[in-house]
């Protein structure tokens, strides 16, 4: 593997795990009045007055139900490019599509980013889309995201200076 697509690989590597653990923690949209609230994807947690935290799957409106899929499928684009850098080891045709899967998968990482702030509107929040009342704010969860993105982008760009042709 030469040094292109190890950088290319380990970014790749990086930014799948972060899309991951942005996912599985709670921290999409946090909010500490009246009692500790954390808005996910996949779950979400509430500690009223410091009583025990009590978690539960939300009930997703459209809005973040397309970005949760956005998100799963730029995590599965993902975990695809770099099993297929790996095999460019031995076959180094895949790289071509390891970096199509790449760049569909920052297409997808996109679509989420730009469509998640669409669902301020949620009841529990109380915003307006692309306004995130000043009660509430992005929690560490999508700033995980958000940076898994921007390693997407940079580990696309080192996977097209891999594919380019050799003059």
């Amino acid at each position: 593997m030469d040094k292109l697509t190890l950088i290319s690989w380990t970014l790749f590597l990086a930014a799948d795990l972060l899309a991951i653990i942005s996912l599985i923690l709670p921290d999409w949209i946090v909010s500490d009045v009246g009692g500790e609230t954390r808005l996910g994807l996949l779950r979400s947690c509430v500690a009223i007055y410091g009583r025990n935290t009590y978690c539960f799957p939300p009930r997703l409106q459209t809005e973040w139900t397309l970005t949760l899929i956005s998100i799963i499928g730029g995590c599965v684009c993902v975990t695809t490019t770099v099993i297929l850098f790996i095999v460019s080891n031995w076959n180094h045709s895949v790289i071509s599509s390891a970096r199509w899967f790449g760049f569909a998968a920052m297409v997808q990482f996109c679509l989420a980013a730009v469509i998640f702030p669409m669902g301020f509107t949620v009841e529990s929040i109380g915003g307006q889309p692309y306004q995130l009342p000043s009660s509430h704010q992005v929690g560490i969860s999508y700033i995980f995201f958000v940076l898994s993105l921007w390693i997407t982008v940079i580990s696309e760009l080192f996977a097209g200076k891999v594919c380019m042709p050799h003059l």
